[in-house]
């Protein structure tokens, strides 16, 4: 039997739950018997049990969870790799703190999650941002280019590490990774990606090679977005030969994540790397067969255009006339609900199947329809944020979260050009940051912000969009 069909955590749960067990021990829902919650949840809480003889501990993992986590890692090809039950959060952060010391230099794409600035404050950094080309197909920011990052790793030697994010949110995939890895290989600096949109990679073609096996030191994925892992479940690999030690990260990780790991959690992250490790080829031709035909059908619906990204399991829809705010609305009246929009469009994650689903494909495309016929005659389209600037390097003289205290006013973001913002601004989804403490306020941001609040994005942060305004620097007398 191969290795891969075994789920250990699961399994262990499993047997542990038909044992009927008699809890004197937290959780104090008693295996789900005190708990007032419908019985689809009441019976999985007969698996969210605690370190009990037999039960294995995430922190110190000699039984089934050591097993999964091998397992984790021959599925993946890393040296090792680690179950995350604080998300993919927990495992930036933990890589970030693991690379670097207060004042140190570190060089970040722009286009990161928040996540990754949050690490960057923890760790008291001064970032150096590499900014990213803007990708026309999806109309978002993309890659950051191996040019950039050269430049980046000649003027800033001492940094400690490189940090990118591949995939992008809506799909995007570097080409430039491999020469990226050997810039970062020979200036000694480990290569850190934020994989979280990429758990699926492995498959091979036509999906994105991993940026694992392209030369990435360290790799954190979101096992809950793309593969069957519930919210907050995540993986984190370190290659083999990784410049950054795992017994680093596992030392940060120790800290990061909770001394009471959710056993359910585990359980899915076991099943998640199972799914993805017994996937066949007759799987994989389920799934293309279901892409062909959602592509093909709603690429025939008057008013809609169908945009694939680099990763096939993303998809974005844009409806003539209507922004991207819109379109998701109108879908979500229908039943289906999108991964995000934006002022232009709006994002699909398909499902990664491994058995045909017709009956699905015929409702979504029936709803969707529906709902690209509801949205009636044309109105004004959000503009996609095409930058006027070119690519730059911008180095941060600290960490991006510096406490303006009384140094700081409210103004109203139509007039803040040419003032340095004092907090972060962040639309949400995608969670990748408009505006950070210390850096202009440009009227290209400006421009951005309006199309946002204009189309309804949802923000994070600090503000006070409600009433236009935004924390910036005050300005000296001389000002």
């Amino acid at each position: 039997m191969n290795s891969q069909s075994r789920r250990p955590v699961a399994q262990m749960l499993e047997h542990f739950a038909e044992s009927s067990p008699v809890s004197f021990h937290v959780p104090g829902h008693k295996n789900g018997k005190l708990t007032g919650l419908p019985e689809a949840v009441r019976g999985m809480m007969s698996w969210d049990v605690t370190e009990l003889p037999g039960l294995d501990d995430l922190h110190a993992p000699e039984g089934p969870i050591r097993e999964a986590q091998e397992l984790l890692a021959d599925a993946y090809g890393s040296y090792r790799s680690f179950f995350l039950i604080n998300g993919t959060t927990a495992g930036n952060l933990a890589m970030i703190l693991a690379s670097c010391r207060p004042g140190d230099r570190i060089i970040v794409q722009r286009n990161a999650h928040k996540s990754v600035f949050h690490g960057l404050v923890l760790a008291g950094t001064r970032p150096v941002y590499v900014d990213p080309v803007w990708d026309p197909a999806t109309q978002s920011p993309g890659h950051a280019e191996a040019a950039l990052i050269r430049e980046a790793v000649r003027m800033y030697p001492e940094a400690k590490a490189v940090i990118l994010t591949n995939p992008t949110y809506y799909g995007t995939v570097s080409p430039h990774l491999r020469e990226i890895a050997d810039i970062c290989q020979n200036a000694g600096m480990p290569l850190l990606v934020d994989e979280a949109h990429g758990a699926h990679f492995g498959i091979g073609a036509p999906f994105p090679e991993p940026s694992l096996s392209r030369g990435a030191d360290v790799v954190v994925q979101s096992a809950h977005k793309t593969l069957p892992a519930m919210t907050m479940a995540s993986f984190l690999h370190v290659a083999h030969g990784s410049l950054l030690e795992a017994e680093r990260i596992s030392h940060y990780l120790g800290m990061l994540q909770s001394s009471s790991p959710s056993y359910p959690l585990m359980a899915s992250l076991d099943d998640a790397r199972h799914y993805i490790a017994t996937y066949t080829e007759e799987d994989l031709q389920v799934f293309l067969s279901f892409h062909e035909a959602m592509v093909g059908e709603m690429s025939a619906i008057d008013g809609l255009s169908v945009i694939q990204p680099d990763d096939p399991l993303k998809l974005i829809l844009r409806a003539e006339g209507h922004s991207g705010n819109a379109l998701s609305e109108a879908l979500a009246r229908e039943g289906v609900h999108s991964e995000l929009s934006d002022p232009y469009q709006a994002l699909l994650v398909l499902p990664l199947l491994k058995r045909s689903q017709d009956d699905l494909l015929r409702e979504v495309l029936a709803a969707t329809r529906r709902a690209v016929g509801s949205l009636g005659s044309g109105m004004e389209t959000g503009e996609p944020a095409v930058p006027v600037t070119q690519p730059a390097i911008t180095a941060a003289d600290g960490p991006p979260d510096l406490q303006p205290g009384e140094s700081a006013e409210w103004i109203d973001y139509h007039k803040s050009e040419g003032r340095l913002s004092a907090a972060s601004v962040i639309p949400y989804p995608p969670g990748i940051p408009l505006l950070l403490p210390g850096e202009p306020v440009t009227g290209e941001k400006i421009r951005i912000l309006h199309n946002y609040l204009s189309a309804g994005t949802v923000f994070q942060g600090t503000h006070r969009l409600g009433t236009q305004q935004i924390l910036v620097s005050r300005q000296s007398p001389e000002a």
